[in-house]
């Protein structure tokens, strides 16, 4: 018996954002702290002439936009270097022969494709027999393009959920221009067609849930009242076909200081129904869970950092970020714990609990599959993956190492309910990914799919090095350069990194990068800084909130520690990075700007001391902290980018973008970052895309502009002008 993991949920969770808790640390209620918040604001106001850019479709807004942005293209987009950097992104992106990467469903394997001839993408199936060959035969199941054009939408594919075990009848999400906030409506996979009539949610943050064919689990913004600070639902209803939604029963309600708030099901392949859970977001960090019994929410008895994880084997499982001490019992951080079923069903809190795994050193949990017998868990084992397959049977697991090329990228992909197979991606900076089928009653990894190369990689080579940062911690990063590069400190060279929220950074095929950067003779540098999750959930906490700094100090250490050793020099260095690795770029060039020559500053955070009022950014005070509160204030006031930009400091010039459809991170940051630069006479530049939300253009022609544009900008800073024109 297995379930659909809900591991996968709790990701999805993470994506969202937190509200500060129902009271704060120096004991200050909600309403305190918001009255304060007014109080500020008005004053705020009064010294920030440009938050009227905070409104992201307002007509002064959006002339200043089109204005900047069209300075921007002149200046760029003139460099003869500009059209064939294009060209190489667009070849790359639409290219025929990439990888098609799949789920795998009950009637086949689904695909969603973009190209030249179809921008916004098919969803398609075939069989594995034909994928497995070189040129599969695929049917169409949803033509977004032509859907887009009938409807006169902007709409953006961003996935369906699909009510097991048969998988037919599905809840297609679509977007209007990238935003996070979708429409659901209901689709047949076997009439490829939206039911007539059927189920369709409106426009809003959330989710929905099959119970059965007529009947719904959503999460929507159901009217005054029911969304967070964060803008997120926090009420789930009952929903029967053919109902109003205003008359949907109300299941579970959280709080307005929750991030989020919702239910969903423990359902195992053949569809049946184990359990009704529902959650918390307390804080970007933290969840509680319940589950629903005997006619009741019971709390669950899990740490605030810890989570349900999935069903394999009658077993549910359970993973924590924090020292969990269960009677006797201690399983440490970022280990995984188990349950019998059954038993956890009877004493949801007294079941016996087991330790599945806990971390070596410098080992962490890389995401998790689970298949119809087992649960397969990757694992960073100092920034290189590794996959182990984990069974329960005779009253104890058991676990076994897959067989894996060594010194690689490993991604566990999609995973089937009826068999024990998954997919697994492998790939490495120089090395196009591989796709392969594993078989898990063979142990056999059969290779699927591989992506041809997209630049000349023979002349490269990567190294790892560590760097001091401020307080002793060494940081690891790794860089890819020519080989035999003579450290002299002429290599331009671009510095990357996140350093937040426990995503880690891992080594990937370079591709677009590749080839527009490394294959000019530029060098590529990734940075494992603290606040990201290279080394598992301490890595992350000890660099949040008031340690944020420390994230910031991390990526200054490794910029020094590269000219130290003469990789490159100030004039040759340039950094990059988007959402909080904008506002780790932002961090870095306002403390420390004699340090680089160029910063892109991507759909960021920048406004720290507002940026809990702007798109969705109460979601992360749980990272950074409440700028209401005056002591966590003075904690973001120490590095807020945007309060940094300053008279009489000679900053790089900056390339500062975002989208106007940006519902997340909201475009108001990187735009008064560039207002506040003209007001001080400094060069930036400063460009919009229109739609896309935040990951910036919605078809590969945008994408292909913006790396462009990005790579002009680089090349003209840091290898300077053109040469042979």
């Amino acid at each position: 018996m297995k379930s659909v993991s809900i591991h996968a949920l709790a990701a999805a969770l993470a994506s969202l954002a937190a509200a500060p808790a129902a009271a704060n640390e120096t004991g200050a209620s909600v309403s305190e702290t918001k009255t304060a918040t007014v109080n500020a604001n008005v004053a705020e106001a009064d010294v920030d002439p440009y938050i009227w850019l905070e409104e992201a479709r307002s007509e002064k807004s959006l002339d200043w936009v089109r204005a900047e942005s069209e300075r921007t293209s002149a200046a760029l987009t003139g460099d003869p270097r500009f059209e064939t950097l294009q060209a190489q992104a667009l070849e790359i992106l639409d290219s025929n022969d990439r990888i098609p990467y799949v789920t795998i469903a009950p009637d086949g394997l689904y695909n969603f494709w973009q190209d030249e001839n179809n921008p916004k993408g098919l969803l398609r199936r075939t069989t594995l027999e034909s994928y497995r060959t070189d040129n599969p035969e695929w049917e169409t199941v949803l033509d977004v393009d032509a859907l887009a054009k009938a409807e006169g939408r902007e709409w953006v594919y961003q996935g369906m959920t699909c009510l097991p075990p048969e998988g037919r009848h599905c809840m297609v999400s679509l977007s209007d221009g990238g935003k996070d906030a979708r429409v659901m409506r209901e689709f047949d996979r076997v009439t490829k067609s939206f039911v007539p009539g059927g189920f369709e949610l409106p426009e809003s943050q959330g989710d929905a849930s099959w119970i059965d064919r007529d009947t719904l689990i959503v999460g929507r913004d159901f009217g005054e009242g029911t969304l967070t600070e964060s803008l997120y639902p926090f009420t789930s209803r009952l929903l029967k076909r053919g109902q109003d939604i205003a008359d949907a029963e109300e299941l579970f309600r959280g709080q307005p200081t929750d991030v989020s708030a919702g239910v969903y099901l423990l359902r195992d392949s053949d569809g049946v129904v184990h359990a009704r859970l529902a959650y918390r977001g307390i804080s970007f960090h933290e969840r509680s869970y319940a589950v629903w019994k005997d006619g009741q929410w019971v709390n669950l008895d899990l740490p605030k950092k810890a989570e349900p994880y999935g069903l394999v084997d009658g077993q549910i499982l359970f993973s924590t970020d924090v020292d969990w001490t269960v009677g006797d019992q201690l399983f440490p951080a970022d280990s995984l714990v188990s349950a019998n079923l059954e038993e956890w069903k009877a004493d949801p809190n007294g079941a016996a609990k087991t330790l599945v795994w806990a971390p070596g050193e410098r080992q962490t949990k890389q995401g998790a599959a689970i298949t119809s017998d087992s649960l397969y868990v990757g694992l960073l084992d100092n920034v290189r993956g590794k996959a182990l397959k984990f069974d329960f049977a005779d009253g104890q697991w058991t676990q076994s190492a897959l067989d894996l090329p060594e010194n690689a990228t490993v991604s566990l992909g999609s995973s089937s309910d009826s068999e024990d197979m998954l997919t697994i991606d492998v790939t490495d900076f120089l090395t196009p990914s591989t796709l392969y089928l594993y078989n898990g009653k063979t142990a056999t990894l059969e290779p699927l799919k591989s992506s041809p190369a997209r630049f000349d990689a023979s002349g490269m080579e990567v190294e790892q090095h560590q760097a001091k940062s401020a307080d002793g911690t060494m940081i690891p990063y790794f860089i890819v350069k020519p080989k035999g590069m003579v450290a002299d400190g002429t290599a331009a060279t671009l510095l990357t990194g996140y350093g937040g929220f426990q995503v880690p950074r891992l080594p990937g095929y370079l591709g677009a990068t590749g080839k527009m950067w490394v294959e000019n003779g530029g060098a590529y540098v990734l940075a494992n800084l603290r606040g990201g999750g290279e080394f598992g959930p301490m890595w992350h906490q000890i660099a949040i909130r008031e340690n944020k700094q420390r994230t910031w100090d991390d990526f200054i250490a490794v910029a020094e520690d590269l000219q130290a050793r003469k990789f490159t020099s100030a004039q040759h260095l340039g950094i990059m990075g988007g959402s909080q690795g904008g506002l780790l770029v932002g961090t870095a060039f306002t403390q420390r700007p004699e340090l680089f020559n160029a910063a892109i500053v991507q759909i960021p955070l920048f406004d720290m001391l507002r940026y809990h009022e702007i798109g969705r950014g109460a979601s992360w005070i749980g990272e950074y902290g409440d700028p209401r509160i005056p002591e966590q204030r003075a904690w973001i006031e120490g590095y807020s980018p945007y309060q940094k930009l300053v008279a009489g400091v000679d900053f790089p010039t900056p390339f500062l973008w975002a989208s106007t459809a940006d519902d997340r991170t909201h475009p108001a940051h990187a735009r008064k970052a560039a207002a506040r630069l003209k007001e001080l006479g400094q060069p930036y530049y400063y460009y919009e895309d229109m739609t896309g939300g935040h990951s910036g253009g919605v078809d590969n022609k945008q994408r292909a502009k913006l790396s462009a544009l990005q790579y002009t900008y680089l090349m003209q800073r840091l290898m300077g002008e053109p040469t042979g024109e």
